[in-house]
């Protein structure tokens, strides 16, 4: 089968021919319909993240946003058979630890991420296999398309656990966004959807306009402005409730935190660079006496899945407008590649293999 390798950080990921994956005992293949490329992807090809463990080796397959069908199912698989429709979380849990007894598989003791790890290739390929198959993979209902859910995969429901879960966000809040990138795009239409006050925040005003579109009430270019928190305090008259660095360097996560008001919530979704190798200076004792909290913020746990899947049927959240273009496997290099400038709108996704 066809599937996008890494032969070298940072060189072209090359288009090669390799085994068809044989399923264990625990597992399911998944013929790949659709996968998104995101800048997790971006960073792995980079090399990055070797600082806290977690850095994927050459030879490695990525993609972890995918969608598809069952073709081939392990001797223990209980739930589903060869023609089920199916979606991926890019974390794979175990099902046995304590966070995945709990509902918190994105927080698994062993958690395997999808295409992030040497024991778990990715969907940019063919097929791909899924370990603990009964729980890891999500039936999908007719109303969601493939497509549609590889711009669900990772971004998408990362921003929606972010706002929804570790902000808490309520109805009237006021939510600065930074970085319009995919996640950034899919808080801005989350936070509106949710009866929030979105602001985007990117130095490109292709994405400013795509955020204008997704439900931004307010934006700011920080390369037009002295100070980016500061035009957000003015909008907000205080502070924003709600900050989102979706990007993962120094300066976006800074100033998301100098956006807050008193008792604001920052979460952090990107992660960060070779540039900072995961430290970031912050102002430690403003926060403390405003009483701003901190949150970290990693994918989503499988039990929510269901509440994004009935809000998609009612038309509430739309993900499929996040999507910025389609492309075929043999596209991939120069699009994971063109990521180094930050200019991709949307989430790209891979629908021809």
């Amino acid at each position: 089968m066809r599937a996008a390798v890494i032969q070298e950080h940072g060189e072209p990921l090359e288009i090669e021919d390799v085994s068809y994956p044989e399923p264990a005992p625990d597992q399911v293949v998944v013929e790949t319909e659709a996968c998104g490329v995101c800048r997790s992807d971006w960073h792995a090809w980079q090399g990055d993240w070797s600082w806290i463990g977690a850095g994927v080796p050459e030879g490695q397959i990525l993609g972890h946003e995918p969608a598809g069908i069952v073709s081939e199912v392990g001797e223990d698989v209980e739930t589903l058979e060869a023609g089920d429709r199916v979606a991926v979380p890019f974390h794979l849990g175990d099902g046995t630890c304590p966070h995945c007894r709990e509902g918190r598989a994105n927080n698994c003791e062993t958690v395997l991420p999808l295409g992030l790890s040497e024991y778990s290739q990715g969907a940019f390929a063919e097929a791909f296999a899924v370990r603990e198959a009964d729980f890891n993979c999500v039936k999908l209902p007719e109303e969601v398309d493939f497509t549609e859910m590889a711009g669900l995969g990772c971004r998408f429901m990362t921003a929606y656990h972010a706002l929804a879960d570790r902000a808490d966000l309520r109805p009237g809040d006021w939510v600065a966004v930074h970085g319009c990138g995919g996640v950034g795009l899919s808080a801005i239409h989350i936070a509106q959807a949710l009866g929030a006050h979105p602001i985007a925040v990117d130095v490109l005003d292709s994405k400013l306009e795509r955020a204008e579109e997704l439900g931004a009430i307010e934006t700011v270019n920080g390369a037009d402005v002295d100070s980016a928190p500061q035009e957000i305090k003015k909008l907000t008259g205080g502070g924003a409730d709600v900050s989102i660095d979706a990007l993962g360097i120094a300066e976006t996560c800074q100033n998301s935190v100098n956006s807050l008001g008193t008792r604001g919530s920052h979460v952090q979704v990107g992660l960060t660079t070779g540039e900072e190798q995961g430290q970031i200076d912050l102002p430690v004792d403003v926060m403390t006496m405003q009483e701003i909290d901190f949150h970290g913020s990693f994918g989503m746990p499988l039990v929510r899945y269901e509440e994004l899947f009935r809000l998609i049927a009612k038309g509430t959240l739309e993900p499929g407008k996040i999507i910025g273009e389609t492309l075929s496997l043999d596209e991939l290099p120069e699009t994971l590649a063109s990521m180094d400038d930050y200019e991709t709108v949307g989430i790209p996704v891979v629908t021809e293999f």
